[in-house]
């Protein structure tokens, strides 16, 4: 048997011994029935729990439509024109229209790139700005004490707008809803005030049940105010098999649940060896993307098992935080203990590596220098064939394997005796 395991924009051959145990936990193919632009209109046609857009904005509002970054599989390209023919038949003019692309914390876009997001035809009609969290205005604070303070465009805007791609998130339970405006478009005051609850009971992938985390994302989203979103879900080949519209609350929970329907997968047993790919790019641009890959995979692999992650990670860490608590000489516990001391955006990603280095062995495949790979407690390769032969011969005989090709995509969970599905 022999799979191709995205790497970048390219792929790496996966070859297995035969007989060998081999469990493929990948995303369904479909959720649901038409081409792409039918499941876009016919959701815009039918939003879920609010008026059609068309008829909820009206002349002279200045509109902000709020999408997602390079670092994020969004087909915002494929989505504009849809929201903007809605706006055009509400008489609202392509210059009162801005793209804001929610960065959080990540870094500005080129020119080349923000064009690329959005598609030279929709970049020559309408303003793109990137967000910035140092222009912020500030819009109230959430009963746990998050400062809601947000991009100043986004605050001052008559009407926002929401586009997203639903995926499964290791702390806020998804991606996607409103989310898009927190993290996407506030201060690091703000995120690092939210992202600190990741720590607390029911911050965990998969999960919106008095999730800490997602329940102040909802509650400053409120603050903030939002009319519409357009989410989809996406298969392992980018393609649109879903789309929910309407209420950016609703809408969003049965985007979550359409998920769910082919996300999931069930396990019988942990696993000695999970091979995961993050799905490539952009998903893989730098180890801070490409780590919710790695805490999917660690659902499923057993104690003092391996995960091997296939990242090419061009950009390398993608954050000079993530990057500094990374090489911290103290390993895992120190990184562990140091995120219980103090909270900070960045640290919070290298203590989700090091909950994952305290269970398995992370075998990485990328471009990173394996000197600075193996500084930071990985074991460097650069080709999936040299990994496995190494991951085998450390398992010694007759291992249990599990890959996951799309590892943002899916969401493992282990059989409990009789059969249920346990976390």
């Amino acid at each position: 048997m022999e799979i191709l395991l995205k790497y970048g924009r390219t792929a790496q051959r996966l070859p297995f011994p035969a007989g060998m145990r081999v469990s493929v936990l990948a995303p369904g193919r479909t959720a649901g029935s038409g081409g792409e632009t039918d499941l876009i209109r016919s959701a815009l046609a039918d939003p879920i729990g609010s008026p059609r857009l068309s008829r909820s904005v009206s002349p002279g509002q200045q509109v902000v439509i709020v999408t997602s970054d390079i670092t994020r599989p969004c087909p915002t390209a494929r989505l504009l024109p849809h929201i903007l023919d809605e706006l055009h038949q509400a008489g609202v003019a392509d210059s009162d229209v801005t793209v804001v692309f929610g960065l959080g914390t990540h870094r500005p876009h080129t020119r080349e790139e923000q064009e690329a997001l959005v598609g030279p035809a929709v970049f020559r009609r309408v303003r793109c700005l990137d967000s910035d969290p140092a222009d912020v205005e500030h819009a109230g604070t959430t009963r746990r004490g998050t400062p809601v303070d947000v991009f100043r465009p986004v605050r001052r805007a008559d009407v926002r707008i929401l586009l997203g791609v639903i995926e499964y998130h290791y702390f806020a339970g998804y991606s996607g809803g409103l989310k898009a405006l927190v993290p996407g478009v506030c201060s690091e005051a703000t995120i690092q005030a939210n992202h600190r609850r990741m720590t607390e009971p029911g911050a965990i992938t998969g999960n919106l049940e008095h999730n800490p985390v997602r329940d102040d994302i909802d509650e400053a989203g409120d603050l903030i105010g939002a009319r519409f979103l357009l989410n989809v879900v996406l298969d392992e080949e980018k393609r649109i098999v879903r789309v929910v519209a309407g209420d950016p609350r609703l809408a969003h929970r049965e985007g979550c649940a359409a998920l769910d329907a082919f996300g999931r997968a069930t396990v019988a047993e942990p696993a000695d060896l999970v091979i995961v790919s993050a799905g490539g790019s952009p998903k893989d641009i730098n180890l801070y993307q490409a780590q919710k890959a790695l805490d999917n995979a660690r659902h499923v692999v057993r104690a003092g098992g391996i995960i091997l992650l296939v990242a090419e990670c061009p950009e390398g860490l993608g954050h000079h935080t993530f990057e500094e608590w990374m090489q911290d000489p103290g390993g895992p516990d120190a990184i562990l203990t140091r995120i219980r001391r103090e909270f900070v955006l960045g640290g919070h990603k290298a203590a989700a590596v090091a909950m994952a280095m305290k269970q398995a062995a992370i075998f990485l495949v990328s471009a990173l220098p394996a000197d600075r790979a193996r500084g930071m407690g990985f074991r460097p390769f650069t080709s999936v064939e040299t990994a496995l032969a190494a991951a085998l011969e450390a398992n010694g005989l007759d291992p249990f394997v599990v890959v996951m090709p799309e590892g943002g995509s899916v969401l493992p969970v282990l059989a409990a005796p009789g059969g249920a599905a346990r976390r």
